[in-house]
């Protein structure tokens, strides 16, 4: 058996020696029209392969292009179309909303039960401190907030102490800019949407405290004012004791709302006075550095960023013109904003290798790869800015838009917590890496996501704005209330919740499940703390009164 299995072997091996071919012409003939023939149907089935994967490619392309057309189909003109609005509510909706509902419930109650009246509460410590000089800003934060989540009976426990119990007459040098944004308009919303005239007064008493701030050669404000003498100064780690930029220019959209709610103009000439100061020579890219002299309105070399100390002078560049209702009268503000949006094109990079799209910072000449947390309004931003220009350029600020919203959702995905931290650097080869790594509870990139889910109808903006809300509750969220945390990579947690966490964070968490016509982008305008204003038309500015009528809104949405 061994002899005929090597016989046989050798008989096979025959046929692979090329000497036995070349023996006979005949069998080599053959054998090279078989080896050309095996390769002519290899050779058409390799290409059949990749015609069918261009083909994959094409059907692929065109399920994107049809799901876009079906997001268009959802927001006409980047709205929501209007037989839309009595469609069933989505049940998935319904029950996120009510859990961020919930969540509201357990801050404003742990706020309630440990920190009543005191600025803001200190969770794990189960008390309050006043880190706003005991202006009760958790309270003014909360109010607007409260009445669009139908919690009336909290709403008016604290409607009732800020009647009885809220006096500015305090000798503390408040800050400008947050005592603006919080308190004037918190009360001013809060105003808006009760019609209760106790929190215009209110609002006026705060207001008429700040106006010496304005009382400088340039009209550009100093930064700091002593609510009972009305001493203001710039603070003293401010560059040569400039003014900042965002803190001089973020109180438009209040005083301008303040002056049509009074009919007294005074309030509306002090900040309208800045804007002019500043566009005198305003650079044709539309970008200024943090720091100005109130003294010649100069800018001094310093950081052009749109995070901290830059970001809300922009933002309210174009808000003033949402605000006045698009018209002539407040086109100069959008004419300033379209500017600027030059310059922040200019700011625009892509990481490798992942292409996230980011704004860089700006020293003289030089970008800077960092870009805050602070900087994701932006997106949001460039989407509620989009539809004022033609059809091309709308499309790409949507676009970049949406590609800046993925940069900032991934802030947050990227860390352990699924928390973002307080600003990123960008290095070639390794995309994003967190640089300050604590996370104190910020709401721009919910922001974003709401502004541009109410403008394109897409719900992906949805899905990430449940996620982020999903890693508060895992990482933030403790038995007395909602903290911030030290590191976000550790997962370590301060001891502070935030007023802006009630203010901003939950309220457009709880807006992005909420129906469109819920506090409705074309009647209304959120000022930087997420206070919405009522949109009023600037036909002539010297007639500012306009009468309002009470709105309610917890009874609309259900849960």
């Amino acid at each position: 058996m061994a002899r005929s299995r090597s016989i046989s072997g050798y008989g096979l091996w025959k046929y692979l020696n090329p000497a036995y071919y070349l023996r006979r012409p005949r069998r080599l003939a053959l054998l090279f029209i078989i080896f050309v023939s095996v390769s002519m149907v290899v050779w058409d089935r390799i290409n059949l392969t990749r015609e069918h994967e261009v083909e994959v490619y094409k059907l692929n392309e065109e399920v994107l292009r049809l799901e876009q057309m079906l997001e268009e189909l959802k927001g006409v003109g980047n709205k929501p179309l209007k037989t839309m609005k009595n469609a069933p509510e989505d049940p998935v909706d319904i029950q996120r909303r009510q859990k961020v509902k919930e969540a509201m419930i357990h801050a404003w109650s742990s706020y309630e039960k440990y920190a009543w009246g005191k600025d803001e509460l200190q969770p794990r410590t189960k008390d309050g401190t006043d880190s706003f000089g005991g202006l009760g800003a958790t309270m003014i934060d909360s109010l607007d907030t409260l009445y669009i989540m139908g919690l009336d009976e909290q709403f008016q426990k604290a409607r009732d102490w800020v009647a009885s119990s809220l006096d500015f007459d305090k000798d503390y040098d408040a800050s400008m800019f947050e005592t603006t944004i919080r308190v004037v308009g918190g009360l001013l919303s809060a105003y808006d949407l009760s019609g209760d005239k106790m929190f215009l007064e209110k609002a006026k008493d705060i207001a008429d405290r700040l106006l010496p701030a304005w009382n400088t050669p340039t009209g550009i404000p100093y930064n700091i004012i002593n609510l009972r003498s009305g001493n203001a100064h710039n603070p003293s780690w401010a560059a040569g004791g400039d003014s900042i930029l965002a803190d001089s220019g973020t109180e438009q959209l209040e005083f301008i709302a303040l002056s049509q709610r009074t009919g007294d103009p005074k309030y509306q000439q002090k900040v309208e006075k800045v804007i002019t100061e500043l566009n005198k020579n305003f650079p044709a890219d539309g970008l200024l550095p943090i720091y100005i002299n109130p003294d010649n309105a100069n800018p001094s070399y310093s950081t052009t960023t749109f995070g901290a100390m830059g970001d809300s002078f922009y933002e309210y560049l174009l808000k003033v013109w949402v605000q006045g209702n698009k018209t002539s009268a407040v086109k100069p503000y959008r004419d300033m904003w379209e500017k600027s949006m030059k310059g922040l094109l200019s700011l625009i990079k892509k990481s490798t290798p992942s292409s996230f799209t980011y704004i860089c910072e700006k020293n003289g000449n030089n970008l800077i790869d960092k870009m805050d947390e602070l900087a994701c309004f932006a997106p949001g931003m460039l989407a509620l800015g989009a539809s004022g220009y033609g059809p091309d350029e709308e499309k790409k600020f949507l676009s970049l838009a949406g590609e800046l919203a993925w940069t900032c959702y991934n802030f947050y995905q990227s860390t352990p917590t699924k928390l973002a931290g307080e600003n990123y650097f960008f290095t070639a080869g390794q995309d994003m890496s967190v640089g300050t790594s604590w996370n104190i509870l910020r709401p721009e990139t919910v922001e974003s996501l709401f502004y541009l889910w109410r403008l394109t109808g897409n719900k992906t903006y949805q899905e990430w704005g449940w996620n982020i809300f999903e890693a508060f509750e895992k990482n933030s969220r403790v038995e007395s209330g909602y903290v911030g945390l030290k590191d976000v990579n550790s997962g370590a947690k301060d001891n502070k919740m935030q007023s802006f966490f009630l203010a901003e964070t939950l309220k457009y968490l709880y807006l992005l499940f909420s129906p469109s016509s819920v506090i409705s982008l074309d009647e209304w305008v959120f000022n930087t703390e997420a206070h919405p204003l009522k949109i009023v038309e600037r036909s002539d500015p010297r007639k500012p009164t306009i009468a309002l009528r009470q709105r309610r809104f917890g009874h609309q949405v259900k849960g």
